[in-house]
């Protein structure tokens, strides 16, 4: 952000930090959660995110690998190696678009649905678990600035 747009914003007050720091905080406490339970399924966090991000892609269970690095803000390239590893690993598969052969999409294998379900029930009680903190965080940076 520029000094210009800075000086059109109203500054925070003390609480305001407080609440910021707050959430970035629990983020940080999410995401050590869920890189050690990825690692404890003997993945790495980014192929974990990758399995998430086929299997919750909008409209289907598959993704190209121009998606997949969109959805993980990677390079393609980096993307591609990430398939290769987790196809190696037998947790998702490569199909051909059969109207645009140059399209290829990739898939979860049942051993990648698993894995995922598996992550995911955990995950989703980790989140429950900071749903109420996260509530009032937000909650407080809605309410007006009190001078």
């Amino acid at each position: 952000m520029s000094d210009k747009n800075i000086k059109n914003k109203e500054l925070l007050n003390k609480k305001e930090y407080e609440l910021l720091s707050a959430f970035r905080y629990s983020v940080r406490q999410f995401l050590k959660f869920s890189e050690s339970a990825a690692e404890a399924e003997g993945l790495t966090p980014n192929q974990h995110q990758a399995l998430l991000a086929i299997k919750g892609f909008p409209g289907r269970n598959s993704v190209t690998n121009g998606e997949l690095a969109e959805q993980l803000q990677i390079k393609h390239h980096s993307a591609v190696g990430l398939v290769n590893r987790l196809e190696a690993q037998k947790l998702v598969f490569r199909e051909q678009n059969s109207s645009d052969r140059r399209e290829v999409y990739v898939s979860l294998t049942k051993r990648g649905e698993k894995m995922l379900e598996k992550l995911t029930a955990v995950h989703r009680e980790e989140i429950k678990n900071l749903a109420p903190q996260l509530i009032n965080i937000f909650e407080g940076l809605k309410q007006p600035p009190q001078t």
